[in-house]
């Protein structure tokens, strides 16, 4: 007689996932898009926190030039820079070769920066109104616009 070769299918041993290792690996998963979802939205708040940001500086900024010209007389506006006159003190204001907008004296000595993060400005003036158009490197564009005034 033969001996019958019998299997008994607790002690063969077949490669493949047991309920433990699918419960662990969709709770690997789910905690992937968990955590990758929240990341987006930590960074969209980043986003909306620095053009929060950038809004004060340019409110600030515009606040402290209005003052800085209050009471100046405009001599002229050259190279992308505000020439005016306080008494007997000569300013310049514009873009430095950097990405500040700064007070200088008309000589361009002294160094007081006013506004960071600039990619690009540009003045204009026509009888007396001065235009200043900023973009901001994170793309955001504000125009200040000062009118002095006139003297005969």
């Amino acid at each position: 007689m033969a001996k019958k070769k019998s299997y008994v299918w607790y002690k063969t041993k077949l490669k493949g996932f047991t309920l433990l290792e699918c419960l662990l690996a969709i709770v690997i998963i789910t905690t992937s898009f968990s955590l990758y979802q929240n990341l987006g939205k930590v960074l969209a708040t980043n986003v909306v926190y620095l053009s929060q940001n950038q809004q004060r500086d340019w409110l600030l900024f515009s606040q402290q030039l209005r003052q800085e010209l209050a009471g100046t007389k405009l001599l002229k506006v050259e190279n992308n820079k505000l020439y005016v006159k306080l008494g007997k003190q000569e300013l310049a204001f514009g873009q430095s070769r950097s990405d500040d907008f700064r007070k200088t004296n008309a000589n361009g000595q002294g160094y007081q920066p006013m506004l960071y993060q600039l990619k690009t400005s540009r003045m204009t003036e026509e009888n007396g109104l001065v235009t200043i158009e900023l973009i901001f490197r994170s793309g955001l564009k504000r125009t200040f616009i000062y009118a002095f005034e006139k003297t005969s």
